[in-house]
């Protein structure tokens, strides 16, 4: 369990890099402690106390990367990002407007263009309306609004990454109640919403008339110009 919380680490870049890369080390630190404790101590009264100063490392360890997973802080870097939310149901993307969000958006509309929040620590996002400066919430109900202000954590959710190439958005603070939209593109309660659901199903896509990302690595491919022949002059004829 250790090994993995470990690893989770390795992916994060900026100032949470540098914070892990100490708690890591510390982890460590203490790790290679408690063995040349328990090494060094003969009585068994010192292995016993040896054994239980390292489990308690080992869960505060686990506890720190729970709780701080579920909790993403304020001083963690946020990476902005700028794109669409093409429903699956509809067919059509989805758009804040003001109090109000639905999946009825057009593409490359002024309402259907998301600025999504991401926190460095994990995959807890905040999408908000770059036209009407709301924020996509879901309140104790389950019933999904637009707010002016996103710092909550009923505006936080969860990316998770589907097998059919499309992601779900789960709230972080109701646990399996999920962003959805029926086939009229009105948002459904999020205490009937599984992950099954196509409902719950978007798909990531640039706005229409912005470049593609990718396009800068393609390559472009010429046709190869033939060498002009130097023509020799033909020998007089005597």
């Amino acid at each position: 369990a250790s090994e993995a919380h470990f690893s989770f680490f390795l992916f994060d870049t900026g100032p949470i890099k540098a914070t892990a890369a100490i708690t890591i080390n510390t982890f460590a630190v203490t790790i290679s402690h408690c063995l040349v404790s328990l090494s060094l101590s003969s009585p068994v009264s010192h292995l016993s106390l040896s054994l239980q100063e390292c489990q308690k490392t080992s869960a505060d360890f686990r506890f720190y990367i729970e709780n701080h997973t579920r909790n993403p802080d304020d001083l963690s870097r946020k990476q902005v990002r700028i794109y669409q939310l093409y429903s699956r149901t509809t067919g059509k993307h989805v758009q804040i407007l003001g109090k109000k969000v639905n999946a009825n958006g057009d593409d490359g509309g002024k309402y259907a263009l998301l600025v999504v929040e991401t926190e460095t620590f994990g995959s807890h996002i905040r999408i908000k309306g770059k036209e009407s400066e709301h924020y996509i919430c879901m309140n104790e109900k389950g019933k999904i609004v637009g707010r002016p202000d996103g710092r909550k954590q009923e505006c936080v959710f969860v990316e998770e990454f589907l097998e059919n190439n499309y992601t779900a958005l789960v709230s972080a603070k109701y646990k399996g109640w999920y962003l959805g939209f029926n086939r009229k593109g009105r948002p459904k309660k999020g205490s009937r919403t599984t992950q099954r659901q196509q409902e719950v199903h978007f798909m990531k896509r640039q706005p229409k008339g912005r470049p593609d990302p990718l396009e800068e690595f393609r390559f472009t491919v010429t046709k190869r110009t033939r060498r002009a022949r130097r023509i020799k002059p033909n020998p007089k004829r005597n």
